[in-house]
C-alpha cells in the first residue's frame, strides 16, 4: 500500500522506500508500521511500546527512542534530505508518508 514515500506491504512484513526495500529488523518494521498506520496523527512511546514488543515489554521509553534513532539513521542513508520521522517532545513521534 502507497504511503508518500513509503509502500507498506504487511503480507511480507515488508516497507519501502521510494522503491527501496528497507532491511529493518522486526521490531523496527512494527514501529514503522504504526507510524504509517497512523498519518499525521502522534504516537505515544506507550503506544510503540505496545505495538512493537507486546506483553514482552519489560523496557521502557528508552527502548523506544533508541529504536527510533537507529530507524532514522537507516532512513537518511536512502533520503538524508527528508526527516521523515518527528519528535514530539513529551508527546511521543509521527512519521510524514
Amino acid at each position: 500500500t502507497p504511503r508518500g514515500h513509503f509502500t507498506l506491504d504487511p503480507t511480507a512484513q515488508r516497507i519501502s522506500l521510494g522503491g527501496v526495500a528497507l532491511n529493518l529488523t522486526r521490531r523496527e518494521y512494527l514501529l514503522l508500521k504504526t507510524l504509517l498506520e497512523r498519518p499525521g496523527r502522534i504516537c505515544s512511546r506507550e503506544l510503540l511500546l505496545d505495538a512493537a514488543w507486546g506483553s514482552d515489554a519489560d523496557s521502557g521509553d528508552r527502548t523506544v527512542d533508541t529504536h527510533i534513532k537507529t530507524l532514522r539513521a537507516k532512513l537518511k542513508a536512502l533520503r538524508p534530505d527528508l526527516e521523515l520521522i518527528s519528535t514530539h517532545r513529551g508527546m511521543g513521534y509521527s512519521a510524514r508518508p
